[in-house]
């Protein structure tokens, strides 16, 4: 991350998490569709949460009309970090998307790439990097461009699983590390911050009014993302976008009359 860019940070507040949950649906429906008429295919890497969950369940919805409409066949899923656990616990974020989306929608399984939870940590870590590697078609030190992540944000200032003062933070050369987390006594499995920033497209999907202070302090305080990890995300395009209830953007700048909202942040 050079010094003197600048980073330009898109925000939209929703009034409640039924209408977040409608707009983060229908961006994965309009990014899916751009990468898909740009590149052929759209790879998307999603992150778990009860937010997103409500945003697959209206994906997966008959209903509604993006179900009929997304491109299915040509979506590879990928996701940004995982518990360790097998894919039937009910800690997996596989699992809360599989019941939520994969099941209801026709992905093939050769489109879904899940994190392998049951394995032993830095084995499930260079397994899926390998996936990565042979997937994207990498050779040497390239890196995967997803054509979109979905981020979620902790009260503490993680995301995916860089977990604030953990070895995962200062990794920049490895696609996929096992992190271990002592203030949760576990390890995590996660994508490295250099591979989000290189995706195409990087937005975080954040609600509730627990999130309020340390969403301000990420997006408009000092840098310190050794203590806030979330700052280490940088999007290679300077542009980064955020989906927000009224609840989680209380402390942010108000908005205009759409809801909208800019912040700049300079390195």
């Amino acid at each position: 991350m050079r010094a003197g860019r600048k980073l330009l940070i898109n925000y939209y507040v929703e009034p409640d998490t039924t209408a977040l949950a409608r707009r983060a649906a229908k961006y994965f429906f309009e990014m899916a569709n751009e990468a898909v008429e740009a590149y052929g295919r759209a790879r998307i890497a999603i992150s778990g949460g009860s937010t997103p969950k409500a945003a697959f369940a209206l994906l997966a919805d008959p209903a509604e009309p993006w179900r009929s409409r997304m491109p299915w066949d040509k979506l590879d899923l990928y996701w940004v970090d995982e518990r360790l656990v097998p894919p039937d616990n009910a800690d997996s974020n596989y699992r809360m998307t599989r019941e939520t989306l994969l099941d209801h929608v026709p992905l093939h399984p050769s489109q879904i790439h899940r994190m392998e939870g049951e394995l032993d940590p830095e084995a499930a870590a260079a397994h899926y990097e390998s996936e990565l590697r042979r997937n994207f078609r990498l050779e040497g030190a390239e890196s995967p461009r997803f054509d979109l992540v979905a981020l979620g944000l902790g009260d503490d200032g993680h995301t995916a699983s860089l977990f604030p003062h953990t070895k995962a933070l200062h990794e920049i050369n490895r696609l996929v590390v096992a992190n271990h987390v002592p203030q949760k006594d576990t390890w995590r499995i996660t994508l490295t911050w250099p591979v989000i920033n290189h995706a195409r497209s990087v937005f975080f999907l954040v609600a509730g009014s627990d999130k309020a202070t340390v969403l301000n302090e990420v997006f408009t305080g000092p840098q310190d993302p050794e203590r806030l990890p979330s700052q280490l995300i940088w999007p290679a395009s300077d542009i980064l976008t955020l989906m927000l209830d009224q609840a989680a953007a209380a402390l942010l700048p108000t908005t205009g009359e759409e809801g909208c909202g800019v912040l700049e942040r300079e390195r």
